[in-house]
């Protein structure tokens, strides 16, 4: 069922869920008779026809004319990872929508939104920062949708980008940590043993080696694939930086592999009722793997405390690993093939320790002796 009407100089021909019956007849034409009334009035707006025909081609179009609702449509048209989503609904509830849910988007200007970042109550640069990006490239979008002409946050400065302490174990203390997970009291939980000399010895990330299966890993080549992560409890089919990479396996590391077998062959004889572990560092419970890296800190954190090392958290793992390599004199492009890092950022975030004790090396080359005083 159909009615037709003329508003803003246009035709309009809206399609209705009711029936075709005599009441269906009865209701769309006293849903026509209301529409006449208001454009007669004056009163048809764009939102009070977007309530009125909220799956219409013409409705979607006046509604995304708003920021509020534009952005939702933005939202809800790209195939974005569920992580990706909500970074993007968080920073849009958070920040945007308490000031511009209903703003129509041709009132968005440079002016207005440099107010509003002086205004908003950051609780850090990098906050900023990220929810500035997220609504630039919204509103990239209604650019695209040739909504706006210009994106109004174009010529407003992001803070600068925070530099994470890079705060690595030594590697005396990372094998005191492994070692004191093997030894674990309940033989179960010695499995972290393996899953944390694997993590010190390879740089993988946390989620990577939790979703890391066996058919990706070849002993005899010693190489393992890395194409996917654990994220928000599911196994999901790509890395943090949506790039496959093979890990070369040193003897740590198949070390660490070997014990994992053997663990699960030894859950397999016992009474549990798993069947089968595809995944190489299954978790001590009825779990085939880790749901989310933030469950080993219950092992992590008593595990430093006994030791009396200073805490640290144990995706410090991977700066570990990173930091050993230079100071080994291994190749940066080679670190960060390895890692999944481009060579800018290894260069950038482990500046201090490339060339490591080379540097003292080449220090001690200017033997000048200090000419002090005589006694």
């Amino acid at each position: 069922m159909r009615i037709r009407f003329s508003w803003n100089r246009k035709r309009c021909s809206e399609t209705l869920s009711y029936p075709a019956t005599q009441a269906g007849i009865n209701a769309a034409s006293r849903l026509r008779d209301q529409v006449i009334q208001l454009i007669k009035l004056g009163l048809m707006t764009e939102q009070k026809y977007a309530e009125l025909f909220p799956n219409s081609p013409n409705a979607i179009a006046s509604v995304s004319r708003g920021f509020g609702q534009y952005a939702q449509v933005w939202l809800d048209s790209r195939t974005l990872a569920e992580g990706s989503r909500d970074n993007y609904k968080s920073a849009l509830n958070v920040w945007w929508m308490p000031y511009l849910a209903t703003t129509p988007l041709a009132n968005l200007t440079p002016a207005l939104m440099r107010e509003l970042l002086v205004q908003m109550p950051w609780t850090s640069n990098a906050v900023k920062a990220n929810a500035m990006t997220k609504i630039s490239t919204i509103l990239d979008g209604a650019v695209a949708d040739r909504l706006i002409a210009v994106n109004p946050m174009l010529e407003l400065e992001k803070p600068g980008r925070e530099t994470k302490k890079i705060d690595p174990f030594s590697q005396a203390e990372a094998d005191k940590i492994i070692a004191a997970f093997y030894a674990a009291d309940h033989w179960p939980s010695r499995i972290y043993g393996a899953f944390f000399e694997f993590a010190y010895y390879t740089g993988m990330r946390l989620g990577e080696i939790a979703a890391l299966r066996w058919e990706e890993v070849d002993m005899q080549k010693r190489v393992a694939l890395v194409c996917r992560v654990v994220a928000k409890k599911k196994i999901v089919e790509r890395t943090k930086t949506k790039k496959d990479r093979y890990v070369l396996l040193n003897d740590r590391a198949i070390h660490a592999l070997e014990y994992a077998k053997a663990y699960i062959e030894r859950r397999l004889r016992g009474d549990g009722r798993l069947e089968a572990f595809p995944y190489c560092f299954p978790p001590s419970k009825g779990q085939v793997y880790v749901h989310q890296t933030s469950d080993l800190h219950h092992q992590w954190r008593p595990t430093l405390k006994a030791l009396g090392i200073r805490y640290r958290p144990p995706y410090n793992a991977r700066h570990t690993y990173a930091t050993m390599c230079l100071m080994a004199g291994m190749a940066p492009a080679f670190i960060a093939k390895q890692l999944g890092n481009s060579v800018q950022i290894l260069l950038s975030r482990y500046a201090r320790w490339i060339d490591g004790e080379g540097d003292w090396a080449e220090m001690s080359k200017l033997k000048l002796a200090p000419n002090l005083p005589q006694d």
